[in-house]
């Protein structure tokens, strides 16, 4: 089965191009980030036609989460990320669908830092990292995708180059400590897992030419618990779709699992 990941940074304006990348790549489950909608206005029929079950969490003009399966409604388990009831900000959903439990996430950018926006993301991190605890060596697969606004390393597979980007929230020492700890966990980081070196970049800025010049960062990441990771059979970028007309900032990333082992009786 294949799990995939999109920033799709406005949904509705850009739903013609998730549509395309559906027919194109015909993902089981995809986790969509950033809808930039309330959940009236969510394109569900558009996405029903296309053959997707969904299940979301809107909000006007900012962030929005959601969970697509395909030939099947996503079963919702969890929307809103537990530990602070006064979080209205809609980040956060949780489903089972085919056979997966998957997280989807849109963790806070947090500029400019310092300040209320920086102290959020980390907060957020820090309730994040509290339940992901809770199914991190779950028996059964368990998928945690999404937009972490983290560059875990300066090295060349999460970054074209640092030097621009040094004061930015999604390279400060606390942001990535906060991933290692998630990671630590027990967490496989797919991609870096199958793709030791290599630039593996999901977000290139529109400005100063960063998608020409592949000036890229990695910040989206599907995150693999144990039984999930034994599964794990290939991953990558579908970079090509940060090359269409009006595009997201963001590329989709996706990993393909193993069918589960039938245990004999």
């Amino acid at each position: 089965m294949k799990i995939a990941t999109f920033n799709i940074n406005g949904v509705n304006g850009r739903v013609r191009n998730l549509l395309a990348w559906l027919d194109a790549a015909r993902p089981d489950v995809v986790c969509l980030q950033e809808l930039k909608t309330s959940s009236a206005t969510f394109p569900l029929a558009a996405i029903e036609r296309a053959g997707y079950g969904a299940i979301w969490s809107g909000e006007k003009s900012y962030n929005g989460v959601a969970i697509l399966a395909r030939d099947q409604l996503p079963l919702e388990v969890r929307r809103g990320l537990p530990g602070d009831k006064k979080d209205t900000q809609s980040r956060y959903i949780e489903a089972a669908a085919h056979g997966v439990l998957v997280a989807c996430l849109y963790l806070p950018n947090g500029n400019p830092r310092p300040g209320p926006k920086f102290d959020y993301k980390l907060a957020w991190f820090e309730r994040l990292i509290a339940h992901a605890a809770s199914f991190a060596t779950r028996a059964e697969p368990v998928v945690m995708a999404g937009d972490y606004n983290v560059v875990p390393t300066d090295g060349v597979a999460d970054i074209y180059n640092p030097r621009s980007w040094l004061k930015d929230a999604l390279l400060q020492p606390e942001s990535r400590e906060a991933f290692r700890r998630l990671l630590a966990q027990g967490w496989i980081d797919a991609i870096a897992e199958q793709h030791p070196g290599e630039p593996m970049y999901t977000f290139w800025d529109y400005f100063r030419q960063h998608w020409q010049r592949n000036a890229g960062l990695r910040i989206d990441h599907l995150l693999l618990n144990p039984a999930a990771a034994k599964r794990l059979k290939a991953s990558g970028v579908d970079r090509d779709v940060r090359g269409a007309a009006k595009p997201s900032d963001h590329a989709p990333a996706w990993i393909t699992l193993k069918a589960a082992r039938r245990t004999s009786r």
